[in-house]
């Protein structure tokens, strides 16, 4: 089965049923075609946001996020060092710490990021949408 890492915004459409989510994307993985990992990275930039105010559609997924996780079969991707040091040394003149350790997670572990953020393309990955 094959694997995919879903960026921030794309749990959080997920989550919140945003139309705007990839309808194949979705499609694939309703059919259970895909083992879908969510990483750590966002889930300390969806708390960071929320704490900040600047992402009141995901209150209530940061207060229940690993229930959550559970609930949808999403597989949680903590941080490695390796993901860590190439997050930090990718190539990119892309300045979101969240989005390159993302990246770097998926080179590391061999997956496509599911995105519509044009600039993930400059970090090295598959992109699905």
């Amino acid at each position: 089965m094959t694997k995919l890492l879903l960026d921030s915004v794309a749990l959080i459409w997920w989550f919140t049923g945003n139309p705007k989510f990839s309808k194949p994307v979705r499609r694939h993985i309703e059919k259970g075609e895909f083992h879908v990992y969510v990483s750590a990275a966002s889930a300390w930039e969806i708390a960071t946001k929320v704490r900040q105010g600047k992402m009141p559609e995901a209150i209530s997924l940061i207060a229940h996020f690993d229930d959550f996780l559970a609930e949808q079969d999403f597989i949680p991707l903590g941080i490695t060092m390796a993901h860590a040091r190439l997050g930090g040394s990718l190539a990119s003149a892309h300045k979101d710490p969240f989005d390159r350790l993302i990246a770097a997670q998926a080179q590391i572990e061999d997956m496509p990021v599911v995105t519509c953020d044009a600039a993930f393309q400059g970090l090295g990955v598959r992109i699905l949408w």
